[in-house]
């Protein structure tokens, strides 16, 4: 078992169209992709003389609404994306569900506050901060108890990071329940994270060199709680209040949660409350009956925490329709927890040939990073998908891949397999998996 394939054979030879070498070279790459798309455009809308008489807009014409001198500013009334609950999985209970975000409509790498993904096992509790508490004890020299205002005073880092269920793409391991990528990839979120290294708290109590885990306890009414490896702790664990600008949302664990970067998102305990040292793993039911993957000879692999490499094509995806046959500039997202994203190929012939993408900076560490990839559909029939290259040498395996060394039964968690959607000839977009 290799750290840089762990799902599956050695893919990691380098991507078979090079990058290119210069500034230069993309630069007129685009320039023709534009060109092209302008040549197909002017079939539509002429310009020329008209567009020195152009009609002078309503807006022009009287002053806007004024400014309100007590507002949470929100988005424009014709700007109508939202955060679904999922209809794939269908919860009546409404406390222990999903809310997707809906990636197909996310331009940049920072997802909105208002549609970060939701994942709550027992609701979302209503906290007041100046009354919540974090205790720190187990195997520490010294047990210590911190207020909102006590953590606040101590000096902060913000960093951006991805964050994924464990869940996402579940329900799409073998056949096309997924419709939209909201609905098979909306379990994924990124944003910048603010809080306090827990290495620091760590340190300011004492602990013991023997000790080799620790829990992480929320304060809901599940009272979720999980195992975390001492070495990450000291790692990288941010122990988090805000969250892109602003204090956390309820649902993202206001006041206070625990962030484990590129681990699995149910370890990134929200509403935290309590946090022991230990020398060995809790073993709660979220680590043996829940969040572990089933392997092929009949027992259940646990702690399972990193979120391999993985990509998804976000633009053209499922429920989209082609405008024609023509440029097109396919984009999406690519992430690991394993590192920064190294590359990501693209194929359009249904994983015959594959192609480099272009990565937009910044590519980061253990982030969503966006790639772009200019193709010219000829309106025939076509199966386009990515895969994704990290820092480690990890390429993103098929579900071929992963189901030699793993067993695919049920709702097995843990999906980070190549996504494929279908073109016909119409221009319809579907989820290509079978």
């Amino acid at each position: 078992m290799t750290l840089k394939r762990r799902d599956g054979p050695d893919t990691s030879a380098p991507p078979t169209s090079p990058a290119p070498t210069s500034t230069d070279t993309v630069v007129a790459q685009r320039r023709n992709f534009l060109r092209r798309g302008a040549a197909v455009a002017a079939g539509g809308v002429a310009l020329g003389a008209s567009a020195q008489t152009l009609e002078i807009p309503k807006s022009n014409l009287a002053a806007g609404r004024p400014m309100e001198a007590k507002a949470y500013g929100t988005p424009s009334r014709y700007y109508t994306v939202t955060r679904n609950r999922t209809d794939v999985l269908v919860n009546r209970q409404n406390f222990s569900d999903w809310s997707m975000t809906p990636l197909q409509h996310q331009h940049g790498i920072v997802t909105p506050n208002g549609l970060f993904f939701e994942r709550h096992h027992a609701g979302v509790p209503d906290i007041n901060p100046d009354e919540h508490r974090l205790v720190l004890h187990g195997m520490v020299r010294q047990p210590l108890v911190f207020t909102m205002s006590d953590l606040m005073r101590y000096p902060s880092v913000s960093k951006f990071y991805f964050l994924e269920c464990s869940g996402n793409g579940l329900t799409d391991w073998t056949r096309a329940a997924s419709t939209t990528v909201q609905q098979s990839h909306g379990l994924l979120s990124c944003g910048q994270w603010t809080g306090v290294p827990l290495s620091w708290l760590l340190e300011e109590a004492g602990v013991d060199p023997k000790a080799t885990w620790m829990l992480f306890e929320g304060a809901d009414g599940a009272g979720h709680t999980r195992s975390v490896p001492m070495k990450k702790a000291l790692a990288d664990v941010l122990i988090v209040y805000g969250q892109n600008g602003e204090m956390l949302r309820p649902e993202q664990g206001y006041p206070l949660r625990a962030f484990v970067p590129g681990w699995e998102g149910n370890v990134s305990v929200k509403w935290l409350r309590r946090i022991k040292v230990g020398d060995a793993p809790w073993n709660f039911r979220s680590e043996t009956a829940r969040y572990t993957d089933p392997m092929p000879d009949g027992k259940w692999r646990q702690f399972s925490f990193e979120m391999e490499a993985k990509s998804v094509i976000t633009n053209p995806s499922g429920g989209m329709r082609m405008a024609g046959p023509g440029p097109v500039e396919i984009q999406g997202f690519a992430w690991s927890g394993n590192g920064t994203i190294r590359a990501v190929d693209v194929s359009v012939d249904g994983g015959r040939n594959w192609q480099e993408a272009r990565l937009e900076e910044p590519v980061l560490d253990k982030c969503l990073t966006r790639f772009r990839f200019n193709w010219r559909w000829d309106g025939s029939p076509a199966q386009i998908a990515s895969r994704a290259v990290d820092s480690t040498g990890y390429v993103q395996p098929t579900v071929a891949d992963i189901a030699k060394v793993r067993a695919l039964t049920g709702f097995v968690q843990h999906h980070n397999g190549v996504f494929p959607w279908s073109i016909s000839a119409s221009g319809e977009v579907k989820n290509a998996i079978a």
